[in-house]
């Protein structure tokens, strides 16, 4: 059964009040429980209607309270919105995410490929240039010295010919075969005058 009548005190800090009903008798408490939840707050002297029940202590207390200024009971609208301004962060943030994980993706394959091409260029075979300021008349045919290659070896007693230790010493950094320096390796193994040069 639904009565109405006017709110008379209100205590906002702890959420209560008492309605005086319109037909007379005594005072009934409210709790903030029964107001819809329209995000306004209770206003003493405003009409409300309610429907009666037994509170906790026993007594008469009024529950689904609806406010004859504002009617009946409206979902609060402002909670929507504020899901729907929150929902923009994923997608974006996400957006964000692959386009730094692309960029970093394809800097690393870049520096992959020109890794991966300088190895092939220290795996061939250096040619031996004509106008090399060391290069002699006596150095050893091309096709012999296209087989060489600078493999760590830099002492005479590494080689196996004139040639090979020509070959070494002006193509291949660190050699140690011209003591005096006169563009003529190991002359005392292998580029003597006992052995063809």
């Amino acid at each position: 059964m639904s009565h109405t009548g006017i709110l008379r005190s209100w205590n906002d800090d702890k959420g209560f009040g008492f309605i005086a009903p319109t037909h007379g008798g005594r005072e009934v408490f409210v709790h903030i429980s029964a107001f819809p939840r329209d995000g306004t707050r209770p206003t003493v002297g405003e009409t409300l209607s309610f429907e009666l029940d037994q509170g906790k202590d026993g007594r008469p207390q009024a529950i689904r309270i609806t406010r004859a200024a504002i009617g009946a009971n409206q979902p609060v609208r402002s909670r929507p919105q504020r899901i729907e301004k929150r929902g923009w962060g994923g997608p974006i943030r996400t957006a964000l995410l692959l386009g730094l994980l692309l960029t970093l993706g394809l800097i690393g394959y870049q520096h992959f490929q020109a890794s991966l091409h300088r190895r092939e260029l220290a795996q061939m075979p250096p040619t031996v240039s004509p106008t090399s300021p060391h290069e002699h008349a006596d150095t050893a045919p091309a096709t012999s010295a296209g087989s060489f290659r600078c493999d760590g070896r830099t002492h005479c007693s590494q080689m196996t010919s004139c040639s090979e230790a020509k070959w070494f010493l002006n193509h291949c950094p660190g050699t140690k075969m011209d003591g005096n320096n006169d563009g003529v390796p190991c002359e005392q193994q292998w580029c003597t005058n006992s052995f063809p040069r």
